[in-house]
């Protein structure tokens, strides 16, 4: 094994951090009272609390040696929440209290990587490691050595992820996207409890940018999944889905609630630091406060690398995260460079994948789950078997045209393995019973709510819609968010406890509510309660397209909903019109057009929007320019970035929309007009690629005066 170097920095020793700062050790049980301190006061005693916060974060999340109670901890958070609401500019960027979330956004940026997120070959049997292993042993002679190491570690099943600190402060992380650029999902990971807010150094580098791995824990996977079943709500498939869907959350406040962790593993670009080994950058990382794993090992040879291999895959079931293999890398950077890079690959590092775990049992019946979507479904019901690990009772069949190819039939003997290594999945046949059953269809019919079901290519799918109650709790979210009605605090917790309290049982139950009704809730406090009401209430008015896009028809999205309400003008006449008027309609194509005529085919659909006018709702036709035919933007697309002083994303969008624009999210051949605000993403420097007209704020507001006089 390689010596570790000193590293880049000075470590103060714990009980010097102690005298440093009391908070750390000894946290007063009362605080003097806010409003007896001025601002410099308050100043320096939010520094405190901020180092101390932070200091027993690592003491808790990394290390897992606490050094104070949870009640002194609460006890120093809340009087950091208490000096940022009355002393708001004193809030870092980096404070403790902004893990917990913050404002959705309409989408995700897009960044550029300091340096490229590579992809790693892959192998899959003890042949290809040893091809490996020649390769780098005949070409490294050119560094003038045979004789390095190899580090090899874990290959983590999660989301891999660039974190960079800019001078010791977390500043922004991406997603790997194309290993170029990817989705800025700073605010997401900033809810993650064991990413440090700052690095443990006295001088950090100027710019340290980590590849990391977001996980979701087996432990914490498991629970939240629990929760979602005694919900009534869908489990997620595997911890790997759950964190990648959780990173891309646009609202921080949902992710603040789910069990996300993240490890770092290796150094992209460092600026003020130098490195030779793995070895070294592990120590730098550990020194540095970052997360590691422990399950690594330093291999001189093939059989070593084989032996860690084997070893690891039969602990990684006791793992509390997934991984889908190990990853061998040569250690020593002056090999590294030598050996070089493909354009997607490092040529001095490979992954060892495992083979997936399958095993045999026997698929007792087919049942059909309908999602949030109204897809339906057909899932395995089988005798429970243990996989991996893990106890498999259900797998899913996926579309019947899947079902019909693999020809399994209730009562057959079948292969599953968690494909992926998580997700039960039905591989074959092994054994038909004797006789067979018939083979399986979809039913006509959606077994939650009985309405009539659709078929779109090997896809069948309930219409039903908003009246369909297995569908309920995305259309609550759907019709409440800010592109729809726009109520907020009507967010994925409290839909869910709407729903779990029986006092919701479709979107014009919203209109129903009282403050009462939400103080039986957990969390709520009289404050709370009002505000949400006031927010239902004052969603009872809304324009024809985004009351159209609030109902969650198939198909039909903002863009859509807005061609509807320009060719139709009232509810009335959408709800009416045959799909030969649909079709009609510019922009409006044959799916689209049945998918609308099926909605208001559907009787319960009909019934809870008379429902919703009954209760006063009022949907207006559109004003504007375009109603008096004049639309001056029209066959003209805008594409936005960064942020608007004077508008919201969709504000913004819906000003270029009525006056006759198309609005989308990404640059293309077709966008005419690229509007930057600030902390303008990549959008930007590809719309200067292509020659595309560039506006800052003031000249779109410019713009929209002059079409609009």
């Amino acid at each position: 094994m390689t010596d570790s170097l000193p590293l880049p920095f000075d470590q103060d020793s714990p009980d010097e951090d102690m005298m440093a700062n009391p908070y750390r050790k000894n946290p007063p049980s009362e605080f003097d009272p806010v409003d007896t301190l001025d601002e410099a006061e308050a100043a320096e005693e939010v520094e405190r609390l901020v180092e101390a916060i932070d200091f027993h974060d690592r003491r808790y999340y990394l290390d897992n040696d606490p050094v104070i109670s949870d009640g002194a901890y609460d006890r120093l958070f809340q009087r950091l929440v208490d000096l940022e609401e009355a002393f708001p500019d004193l809030q870092q960027k980096n404070s403790p209290t902004r893990r917990v979330g913050a404002e959705p956004l309409d989408e995700l940026e897009e960044v550029e990587h300091t340096a490229p997120m590579l992809s790693l070959d892959a192998a899959f049997e003890r042949e290809e490691i040893e091809k490996f292993e020649d390769f780098c042993r005949r070409n490294a002679v050119e560094a003038s050595t045979t004789d390095f190491n190899y580090f090899a570690e874990p290959k983590f099943d999660g989301l891999s992820a660039e974190v960079v600190y800019e001078n010791g402060e977390f500043a922004r992380a991406a997603t790997r996207g194309n290993g170029t650029v990817g989705e800025d999902i700073t605010r997401n990971v900033r809810t993650i409890r064991t990413l440090p807010m700052r690095l443990n150094a006295d001088a950090p580098p100027d710019l340290l940018a980590v590849r990391a791995e977001i996980l979701m824990p087996r432990s914490g996977f498991q629970e939240m999944n629990k929760r979602r079943i005694e919900r009534g709500e869908d489990p997620f498939a595997n911890p790997r889905n759950a964190a990648a869907g959780t990173v891309r959350q646009l609202d921080p406040s949902v992710v603040a609630r789910r069990p996300l962790d993240i490890y770092f593993y290796d150094i992209l670009r460092v600026d003020g630091a130098d490195f030779s080994s793995q070895t070294e950058v592990r120590d730098a990382l550990d020194g540095w406060g970052l997360k590691l794993d422990d399950h690594t090992t330093y291999c001189e040879n093939v059989d070593e690398i084989e032996h860690f291999y084997r070893s690891i895959d039969e602990e990684r079931e006791t793992l509390d995260f997934e991984i889908d293999g190990v990853v061998v890398k040569i250690d020593e950077f002056d090999v590294r460079r030598v050996l070089g890079e493909r354009s997607r690959s490092p040529r001095w590092a490979i992954a060892w994948k495992f083979d997936p775990k399958q095993e045999v049992t026997v698929l007792r019946d087919i049942a059909v789950q309908v999602g949030r979507t109204g897809k339906l479904t057909p899932v395995a019901m089988l005798d429970p078997v243990e996989v991996g690990g893990v106890t498999v009772s259900r797998a899913s069949l996926h579309n019947i045209e899947e079902l019909h190819d693999k020809d399994v039939r209730a009562g057959d003997t079948v292969r599953i393995q968690r494909a992926g290594d998580v997700i039960p999945d039905v591989v074959e046949l092994v054994d038909a019973a004797d006789p067979r059953a018939e083979p399986f269809e979809m039913p006509a019919r959606c077994p939650v709510c009985d309405t009539e079901t659709v078929r779109e290519g090997p896809l069948h799918f309930c219409p039903a819609g908003i009246s369909c109650t297995a569908q309920l709790k995305g259309h609550l979210i759907h019709y409440s968010s800010r592109d729809a009605m726009d109520i907020d605090g009507l967010g994925e917790e409290t839909v869910t406890d709407l729903i779990e309290a029986e006092l919701v049982e479709d979107i014009a139950d919203l209109y129903e509510l009282t403050p009462e009704d939400f103080l039986t809730l957990e969390g709520f406090a009289d404050t709370s309660a009002h505000n949400l009401y006031e927010s239902i209430q004052g969603s009872r008015s809304a324009p024809l397209d985004r009351f159209l896009f609030a109902l969650g028809i198939r198909h039909v999205g903002s863009h859509v909903a807005r061609l509807l309400a320009e060719a139709f003008g009232t509810l009335d006449d959408v709800r009416h019109a045959d799909v030969d008027a649909l079709q009609a309609t510019k922009g409006i194509g044959p799916e689209i057009a049945q998918s609308v005529r099926d909605f208001f085919d559907s009787p319960g659909n009909n019934e809870v929007v008379d429902r919703l006018l009954t209760l006063g709702v009022e949907v207006e036709p559109i004003v504007g320019a375009e109603a008096d035919g004049a639309r001056p933007l029209e066959d003209t697309t805008f594409v936005f970035t960064g942020s608007l002083d004077r508008f919201t994303r969709s504000e913004a969008q819906r000003e270029v929309e009525d006056l006759g624009a198309r609005a989308t999210s990404s640059v293309s051949g077709n966008t005419d007009y690229l509007v930057a605000g600030d902390n303008a993403g990549s959008k930007l420097d590809e719309a200067r690629e292509r020659g595309i007209d560039i506006l800052d704020e003031e000249a779109f507001v410019a713009l929209l005066q002059d079409v609009s006089t």
